[in-house]
């Protein structure tokens, strides 16, 4: 694999859950290895980012390269103005855990620290910037961890997306949330086939890739591992002085 002292270490939010073990339960920060794998493949070095206070996301953001906020359980929707829908989708609430991602969230963009958002921390970046979500979908639900494309994506081709990835048409679709009203200086930047919001970004914040779907179990599909390549890449860029990242991938090209 090469010399891999000087890759960039990418932040990966973890997320809290309890496992069975043969002694008794007992409560993990995990990460899905999907994304661990992800991060590997781009060049990176993936660093597991435990659930923590708030005050935290500052240092702990100082001692990465770049940022993933990862999917898992619902926002609570209190952190947007609404009382949850109890439709026995999304799992259990962890109040703790939406306060470190929107700490991660806020750092990162004020900072220009290179951000991947994926599903829930699409949910999240919207959140952050004081927009909403829709609570339930009936169209979007497949199977977790299928690693098939299903749905075309509606593309600006004026965005910073579609000058990044011009090679990501399709995609795969398993979340029972969404964007709902974009917040503070977010853009829709691509929707589904049913207006479903797949990708924002922000005016202000160029060094910031935010998606609905679940990148991460697309390895195979070279425009998929794009995300996180240009991820990896703006790492880079930053840390050379450049501010962004902006030219296509090689996918496509």
């Amino acid at each position: 694999m090469g010399d891999r002292r000087s890759a960039p270490l990418i932040g990966v939010s973890a997320e809290t859950d309890v496992v069975v073990r043969y002694w008794g339960t007992v409560r993990h920060q995990i990460v899905t290895d999907d994304y661990i794998r992800a991060v590997r493949a781009a060049g990176g070095i993936p660093i597991v980012l435990p659930v923590g206070s708030p005050d935290e996301a500052r240092a702990i953001l100082r001692r990465v390269d770049a940022l993933i906020i990862t999917g898992g359980n619902d926002l609570s929707p209190s952190h947007y103005g609404e009382e949850r829908l109890e439709l026995g989708l999304g799992g259990t609430l962890d109040i703790e855990r939406d306060e470190f991602d929107l700490a991660l969230a806020r750092e990162a963009v004020a900072t220009g620290l290179p951000l991947l958002c994926i599903c829930r921390g699409q949910q999240v970046l919207n959140v952050s910037r004081g927009g909403s979500l829709i609570q339930h979908l009936d169209t979007h639900g497949e199977t977790a961890a299928d690693e098939r494309v299903s749905h075309e994506l509606t593309v600006d081709p004026e965005s910073r997306f579609a000058k990044r990835f011009p090679s990501l048409k399709i995609t795969n679709s398993y979340h029972h949330q969404a964007v709902g009203e974009p917040g503070e200086g977010v853009r829709v930047v691509a929707t589904a086939p049913d207006g479903t919001i797949e990708s924002i970004e922000l005016v202000d914040a160029p060094n910031v890739v935010s998606v609905q779907w679940h990148p991460e179990v697309l390895l195979d599909h070279p425009e998929h591992l794009a995300l996180f390549e240009w991820l990896v890449a703006a790492s880079t860029a930053r840390a050379g002085g450049q501010r962004s990242v902006d030219q296509p991938s090689r996918v496509g090209v």
